[in-house]
């Protein structure tokens, strides 16, 4: 077909928008399909937990079932999309496969894991669903996001990140070429900064790594990336130089100027013209793209096994399910001193800003249902039995001359005599984008205070959740909002210069008061504390530390003075420093944004019809540790994740407690022709079923430069019931005990000893055994 194509055809294709061509029978095409943790941006869909809960999973067969799921709902939307929609493209742009180095990093809730082994296997494992089992046909044609080195939100576009090539060898590159390897990958994206230098998006290492690897995948840019050369980034000077430069580098589609292709167009065929690119240039993008367009079926469609699929899936039962599973094999129990968990014959008092409520991300479809802490609670408890608390001050917004913020039915706002409206005042803390704390408020009569496109102030918005949150507000001297930086003016619209109208809160209701007075008088408190996945931690805004906002730091000091048993539970996209709750809370319950079912996942772990068996998939560092420079990539010099960080963390990568205990008996670990053998056996030794996640990690000893501390190398979730007793066999890769030295990566070298426990830090495994062996 492509010998088919005029220039001009072949150059239009390069964009994301590809125009149809009547005359061969081709049909439009987009490439961009959003299904990290369920199809995205589509509309209705089954929403599951955040991929960093996936990752605390560790269950590659669960991650291939999501995927599975995840894709199939995007084919319905494919071949039965709602009435008025376009049909969705079958080019997903997951999983993202970043190694989470920095916690602080605003999208570490894309991730996996810290771990390249970790987010490697369970990277493949989710493509492999995305994929599909077809031989031919691709059930979705799955991109690796995000190449090379990106972890910081920060001046994405411009950040310059130094990575030794050490690193890059042993920690960057291995989460993209072993799925790629792996032959369930169809792209790569390019991440918006630079690398050692070079934009990624002209960055060498796309055809001397990625198609090294796989020689027909395609690159697909980031938003936006191809304009930045010459824009922000000034690497170029004109677009058709840039362009031109992307392509030879090995970019194939150019996510740019949103769906208009007529400045992709034009910069192409300037380029083609000034020799800067050759049709043959061109020809092997397009090539690759058909490729893409035919592996989905999309040129063959009677010899398409999913071109049946139909809406009915969406959301259906079935996944529902597996929803509610994944929810509750993500369940993370930090700390259970005493058996304070499960929760016995108790009344509870359910306490925090999340208790109530169940949140979306970005990258979320829209809920199909949400089932919440409180309710779950209730409705296994009973209602009697359970109270509830937001914790949060309740306010009045009055003006300096004494009037009061009224709200009308519609949700348009006035300032009259006599008491306002009242609203449910939330501190959300601080960030690197904004250092002074963000503020929501909600008005209990209607929905939250949000600024137009025009700054006209309504309180109509159900949550804060757009790509600009026009829902956040700083206390300067006045009200501010955070999205336009512009204060509140007497007619109520953000647009003044300066705090003239001095409207402030007035506190009506003391809410960690009214808190403590619920724990006082229930028999167990339930803490329900984390982030807001669309404030200060998401795409384009970082985190400044780990600790927890201060009222919400506040609020758990309260409870816990007012009723000592009192269980944390955190529902966050990212680690924090908890401290103090680790030293004076009995029981703390983590657990990513899980999804329609977040609540019943939560409620059961807690009433201990789910036995906790998620494991961290990343480092808790204290409050007290110092984290090295968020542009510091240098993993191995700086000290960072658990491979080289010589400091104790304060729950260590791998870690998670169970309701049951296990036992492990003599490790033994042999040569094969690519890499070793592990055999163990593990016991359920408790008196309850349960999962434990097998964790086999190497130290190596005469490396000839600076070796981790400890390397997992080797992992398996396996489901036990009380007294049984599994044999498993761990292959180990050779490649992760490689290491790069004299300009060049060599193979596995000198003794290594293995060692087999529950997390990464063995004198943190409770009531785990280990095993080590020496080869």
């Amino acid at each position: 077909m492509l010998e088919k194509l005029t220039v001009a055809e072949k150059i239009a294709m390069l964009h994301q928008s590809q125009p149809a061509v009547p005359r061969l029978g081709l049909a439009a095409f987009h490439t961009g399909c959003e299904a990290l943790h369920g199809a995205a941006w589509l509309g209705r869909a089954t929403v599951f937990p955040q991929a960093v809960g996936l990752g605390a999973t560790w269950d590659r067969a669960l991650l291939t079932a999501v995927a599975e799921a995840a894709a199939t709902e995007v084919r319905a939307y494919r071949h039965d999309p709602p009435e008025g929609t376009e049909p969705a493209s079958l080019n997903v742009w997951s999983p993202v496969v970043n190694p989470l180095r920095d916690p602080r990093w605003g999208r570490n809730e894309e991730g996996y894991s810290e771990d390249p082994l970790a987010t490697a296997e369970l990277a493949i494992a989710y493509c492999t669903g995305l994929r599909g089992r077809h031989p031919d046909v691709w059930r979705t044609a799955p991109v690796l996001k995000h190449f090379l080195a990106y972890n910081v939100e920060t001046g994405r576009d411009v950040v310059d990140v130094t990575v030794p090539e050490r690193v890059l060898y042993e920690y960057e590159l291995p989460v993209f070429l072993e799925p790629l390897r792996a032959g369930v990958v169809a792209g790569v994206m390019p991440a918006y900064n630079l690398v050692n230098g070079v934009p990624n998006h002209v960055h060498p290492l796309l055809g001397r790594a990625l198609r090294a690897a796989r020689p027909g995948v395609v690159i697909c840019s980031d938003a936006q990336a191809p304009s930045n050369l010459v824009t922000s980034q000034r690497y170029f000077a004109t677009h058709a130089e840039s362009h031109a430069a992307a392509l030879r580098a090995g970019v194939d589609s150019y996510t740019d100027n949103g769906p208009d292709p007529a400045p992709t167009i034009e910069r192409f065929t300037e380029a083609l013209a000034r020799g800067l690119i050759t049709e043959a240039d061109i020809d092997a993008a397009v090539g690759r793209l058909l490729a893409l367009r035919a592996s989905t079926g999309e040129f063959d469609p009677a010899r398409d096994p999913y071109a049946g699929t139909r809406r009915d899936v969406i959301a259906c039962e079935a996944h529902n399910r597996l929803a509610a599973r994944a929810a509750r094999s993500a369940m993370v129990l930090l700390r259970n001193e005493g058996g304070a968990l499960p929760l016995r014959d108790a009344s509870v008092a359910v306490i925090g800003p999340l208790g109530g409520r169940v949140l979306r991300d970005w990258y979320s479809g829209t809920l199909p249902y949400a089932v919440t802490i409180e309710a779950a609670l209730r409705d296994r408890l009973g209602p009697d039995r359970v109270t509830a608390a937001e914790g949060v001050d309740l306010v009045r917004l009055v003006a300096a001359d004494g009037r009061h913020v009224h709200a009308a039915p519609d949700g348009s706002l006035s300032l009259a005599e006599g008491p306002g409206a009242v609203f449910a005042h939330q501190d959300w803390g601080t960030s690197v984008q904004c250092p002074s704390p963000v503020h929501t408020l909600r008005c209990l009569d209607h929905g939250y205070l949000t600024a137009g496109d025009d700054g006209v102030l309504s309180v109509t918005a159900a949550t804060p959740d757009g790509w600009t949150v026009r829902e956040l507000w700083r206390l300067e001297h006045s009200l501010r909002n955070d999205a336009s930086g512009r204060y509140v003016s007497a007619s109520l619209i953000a647009d003044a210069d300066a705090p003239d109208l001095g409207l402030r809160l007035e506190r009506v209701a003391d809410g960690p008061a009214e808190a403590a007075a619920a724990a006082r008088a229930a028999d167990r408190a339930i803490v329900v504390l984390g982030n807001d996945p669309h404030i200060n931690g998401r795409e384009t805004v970082d985190r400044d530390g780990l600790a927890l906002p201060a009222d919400q730091e506040r609020l758990l000091r309260a409870v816990v003075a007012a009723n000592p048993d009192t269980v944390l539970v955190l529902v966050s996209s990212y680690p924090y420093a908890i401290d103090w709750a680790a030293a004076h809370v009995p029981a703390i319950l983590w657990t990513a944004h899980a999804g329609q079912e977040q609540g019943n996942a939560v409620a059961d772990t807690l009433l201990g019809a789910n036995n906790p068996g998620g494991r961290l998939p990343q480092t808790w560092y204290g409050a007290g540790t110092e984290l090295p420079a968020p542009l510091d990539h240098d993993v191995i010099g700086s000290g960072w994740t658990y491979q080289y960080h010589r400091g104790t963390p304060l729950f260590p990568f791998g870690h998670g407690l169970s309701y049951t205990t296990f036992g492990y008996g003599p490790l033994t670990v042999c040569r094969e022709d690519d890499g070793w053998l592990a055999a163990v056996t593990v016991t359920n030794t408790g008196d309850v079923p349960g999962d434990e996640v097998v964790q086999v990690y190497a130290t190596p000893h005469d490396w000839p430069v600076r070796a981790p501390a400890r390397r997992l190398v080797a992992f398996e979730r396996v489901t036990l019931e009380p007294g049984e007793t599994s044999e498993l066999r761990l292959p180990i890769p050779s490649w992760v005990l490689s290491y790069w030295h004299e300009g060049r990566l060599n193979g596995p070298a000198g003794p290594v000893t293995f060692t087999v426990s529950a997390s990464e830090s063995t004198s943190k495994a409770t009531s785990k055994s280990t095993s080590t062996t020496t080869v």
